[in-house]
């Protein structure tokens, strides 16, 4: 069962005004096109991500504020393009271009009276007070003419200190950010450049002229919310699910021998949109989705560029009713996941480009969607600003973007409880209909309901 929600952890954190970091050294004002992957609408928001980092003996006198922006500094310098403003050009069919005028990305100093301990053992979304650990600057999150950055680093009361960093989604995917993150990590631990020298070519993920939509993609459908079936913003539940080796088994347990074989992610993902359709009691005819962020880099020959941090993944989805999927047995679910993802090639990613100029970069289908994001391989908390690896990197929350209650990241994670690792899924729903998933999930859990680590949930 979950672990019942412990009394939050309040505490305050002092600001400094913020302040615009610029490159360390002039650098090229001009305008560089987005590709026809990054500038769709599903796309133009600022996704968040955090990391916390314990102190660290060897960094003693050390200032993790003024080591992290004198690094940030330097890394514009060959990243010049977050230190620009993105600019929606006229007759274009609604492209985005970043003007490069050297503005520099927004910084904020902090510090906060509670140490990394104070947290406890499952550091995990939903973070405390996490509004204050990457502060909302006033006029900071439009797409056009603002930052394309925020960057917070509060100093905590232990020595450790939190990295949070909110991007424009559409300068980057998980993998460019994560890039990115390295790059300001290397310079801070004393480098000259970074080891992996940034890429632009967006051209590369251009649609083709003409455009020519080769493939289906029901991901991009205009659905009617007819029943009003988007979930609403207030009333939300935020709690996170462990999912280790033992889990992963229960689960694999309820599909058949024959896709057995299906991955930790297909299996996952399978479990958890059977169990938030069911929770969320949608009319047994009316379709629903599952979308799969497919990274996509590999799929290309030859490859895209090592370096390259622009968008280059897919949403491929999958589509049902409610009452076949909430009806089957899970094995359904999990072989019409596993086809969308296989079904994501060079041709497909081609296809979506051309469909974003054709159709004027449209929004991905939010009605009745569920979307996952595999961040375990991502990479987030392997990066090193000098204190060593973070104790936590990577997703601040799930649902974020345009429908809060749509998204959920898969994140790596060690269960401190039982020793083991396996992954952290935040799920955000109505706080009725999470009551309803937690009691769904537990019934797939069965045959290991009786262990204490069967899944760490928290709440709001």
């Amino acid at each position: 069962m979950a672990t019942p929600a412990a009394a939050p952890l309040v505490f305050k954190v002092r600001r400094a005004e913020p302040q615009l970091v610029a490159p360390a050294k002039a650098t090229p004002k001009e305008l560089k096109l987005l590709s026809d992957i990054d500038d769709q609408e599903g796309l133009r928001f600022h996704i968040p991500v955090i990391q916390f980092y314990k102190y660290e003996a060897s960094m003693r006198g050390r200032d993790p504020v003024k080591v992290i922006r004198d690094a940030l500094a330097q890394t514009l310098v060959f990243y010049y393009p977050f230190a620009g403003r993105l600019r929606e050009l006229a007759g274009t069919g609604r492209k985005l271009a970043v003007e490069c005028t050297g503005e520099g990305v927004l910084f904020v100093e902090a510090d906060a009276d509670v140490t990394l301990n104070d947290f406890g053992d499952a550091l995990q979304p939903p973070f405390p007070c996490l509004e204050d650990l990457i502060f909302d600057v006033p006029g900071s999150g439009g797409v056009l003419h603002s930052p394309l950055m925020l960057i917070q680093v509060t100093r905590l009361a232990c020595g450790g200190f939190i990295f949070a960093l909110r991007l424009n989604h559409t300068m980057s995917d998980a993998a460019g950010l994560v890039q990115f993150m390295t790059a300001v990590g290397e310079i801070a631990r004393g480098a000259g450049s970074p080891s992996v020298p940034p890429v632009w070519q967006r051209e590369l993920l251009n649609a083709r002229n003409p455009p020519r939509v080769t493939c289906e993609h029901r991901e991009y459908e205009e659905v009617a919310d007819t029943k009003g079936t988007i979930i609403p913003l207030d009333d939300m539940a935020h709690r996170s699910f462990f999912f280790g080796p033992t889990e992963v088994a229960a689960l694999r347990r309820l599909v058949p021998p024959h896709i057995r074989r299906a991955s930790t992610f297909e299996l996952l993902t399978a479990c958890l949109w059977k169990c938030r359709t069911t929770a969320l009691k949608m009319d047994p005819e009316e379709e629903v989705r599952i979308i799969c962020i497919v990274n996509a880099r590999s799929k290309f020959n030859p490859p895209l560029p090592r370096g390259y941090y622009g968008n280059a993944f897919a949403f491929p989805v999958a589509v049902t009713t409610a009452g076949k999927l909430c009806e089957n047995p899970v094995g359904y679910a999990v072989e019409l996941v596993k086809r969308a993802k296989e079904g994501v090639t060079e041709e497909y990613m081609q296809s979506v480009a051309d469909l974003m100029v054709s159709k004027e970069r449209p929004h991905f289908t939010v009605v009745r969607s569920y979307l996952v994001s595999d961040l375990t391989h991502a990479g987030f908390g392997e990066v090193d600003l000098g204190w060593g690896r973070a104790v936590y990197g990577g997703a601040a929350k799930g649902g974020v973007g345009a429908i809060p209650g749509v998204a959920s990241f898969y994140i790596p994670f060690t269960n401190k409880v039982a020793g083991e690792q396996g992954i952290v899924v935040p799920v955000c729903l109505p706080a009725q209909a999470m009551d309803t998933f937690v009691e769904q999930l537990n019934s797939m859990l069965k045959p290991t309901a009786a262990a204490p680590h069967t899944f760490i949930a928290s709440a709001l």
